[in-house]
């Protein structure tokens, strides 16, 4: 069936306003971030590119940035390593309490953020362990393990798994099969995990907020910096963590087509010298 052209229109101007819905804030951020007066104003009547030049001499966002760059990826590895093992726990395997399995891991995802962070803070003061970004690491794993655990398994439903008994009918150990067979068709998962792993832990307020302790993370400085006193420093950094996060996209889409292509061209040659 054909979409007429009326509709087309109406899905394309559709498209457009949800478009413009989603980023119209990112721009007046942008605008704020160029501005030359130190509080926020519309129309803007003069523009200046100081406050970036501050931003990155800034000794205070530096250490910022390390901190929420050392806890996102933390979370990161962690999150894809048990998100792989426990993705394979409830999708490849028959056991016998294989159904409760996945409801316990999954369970954190419908938790409020500020609730539970509130309990682990309550948990950590229980142990008798100061909270800092560390803690924070802890708290991000909590609540983004389960979400990664997800995606993966979404990918681990969707292949067959006759490829990894046939490899083991051909003699590969558990080792060989992981490396060569899982690991590869899972992979798409596995990066797509990582990148949500990341920029949930990279922009996490609730969680952060509870379990930092005296360290802080850049969302909780932006916070604080809008309710005691506005700075040109807040829409600069926050158009900052926006190109971040843009480059951490652009590399994990970038990247795995440049590998397949050098794998490709890597075959090309060798059937040539094979040919000759």
């Amino acid at each position: 069936m054909e979409t007429s052209k009326s509709t087309k229109v109406v899905l394309y101007a559709y498209g457009i306003l949800a478009i413009i819905f989603l980023y119209l804030p990112l721009v007046s951020i942008g605008f704020a971030s160029v501005s030359k007066a130190r509080y926020l104003s519309f129309p803007i009547r003069a523009y200046a590119t100081k406050w970036y030049g501050k931003a990155l001499d800034s000794s205070t966002v530096a250490d910022l940035l390390v901190t929420s760059l050392s806890i996102a990826g933390i979370v990161t590895v962690v999150s894809m390593v048990v998100g792989f093992f426990g993705a394979l726990a409830f999708s490849r395997y028959q056991w016998r309490y294989r159904g409760l399995f996945q409801k316990f891991i999954l369970l954190p995802i419908f938790f409020p953020q500020t609730v539970l962070g509130l309990a682990l803070l309550m948990w950590f003061n229980a142990l008798g362990i100061i909270p800092s970004w560390k803690t924070a690491v802890v708290a991000h794993l909590v609540w983004i393990s389960p979400i990664a655990t997800l995606v993966i398994a979404i990918r681990a439903y969707s292949f067959d798994p006759a490829l990894e008994e046939a490899a083991r009918d051909m003699g590969a150990s558990t080792f060989v099969i992981l490396k060569e067979i899982t690991l590869p068709l899972l992979m798409p998962g596995i990066i797509s995990a990582g990148l949500f792993a990341f920029l949930l832990s990279w922009g996490n307020f609730p969680l952060s907020l509870f379990t930092t302790g005296a360290d802080s993370t850049l969302p909780e400085w932006l916070y604080a910096k809008m309710v005691s006193g506005y700075s040109p420093l807040v829409p600069t950094l926050g158009m900052l963590s926006v190109a971040a996060s843009v480059i951490v996209l652009l590399t994990a889409i970038l990247v795995p087509q440049l590998i397949g292509y050098l794998r490709a061209l890597d075959q090309r040659q060798k059937g040539h010298l094979r040919s000759d």
